[in-house]
């Protein structure tokens, strides 16, 4: 009897403590597309988290711990505008390409520190951000000017 008591007391505690963080960090947003970056060279398929609701978008990659190299979140600002990011309670470093309406790279901000609260931008109005794991750009020599293909920017694959 005990030990029964025991048990549900447990149980209990769990269900009532608050979850761990890295319960959620993990947990991918529920839209995953493909998207396809073409450089001078060679094109490469990433499949994307799409973050395209206000909360997605200010959530983004916080508190996760890696991001593989395939993968990357790609931030649907829904009409183009100046864009400015942060890397508050980023864990990785993250390369982001600030994307104009037609598809193409108009900025890249390579391996961001992680943390930082300084904002990363462009002024020139962009419809999209894609966030790549840090070191990505450059070891695929992705630049600005190369194209993106993605619905997003009606450049489906």
């Amino acid at each position: 009897m005990l030990r029964y008591a025991l048990t549900l007391v447990i149980f209990a505690l769990l269900a009532l403590s608050p979850a761990p963080v890295w319960a959620d960090e993990a947990a991918p947003l529920t839209k995953i597309e493909p998207l396809t970056i073409a450089t001078e060279n060679d094109a490469t398929m990433f499949t994307v988290e799409i973050a395209d609701t206000e909360q997605s978008r200010e959530r983004g990659l916080m508190f996760r711990q890696r991001l593989p190299e395939n993968r990357g979140m790609l931030f649907d600002f829904g009409e183009p505008r100046p864009v400015s990011m942060w890397m508050k309670n980023t864990y990785i470093p993250l390369d982001m390409l600030f994307i104009r309406a037609d598809g193409t790279i108009a900025y890249i901000a390579e391996n961001t520190v992680p943390k930082s609260l300084d904002t990363v931008g462009i002024t020139e109005p962009v419809l999209g951000v894609l966030e790549l794991a840090g070191g990505t750009t450059k070891k695929l020599g992705i630049r600005s000017g190369d194209k993106v293909y993605h619905r997003l920017f009606g450049t489906a694959q």
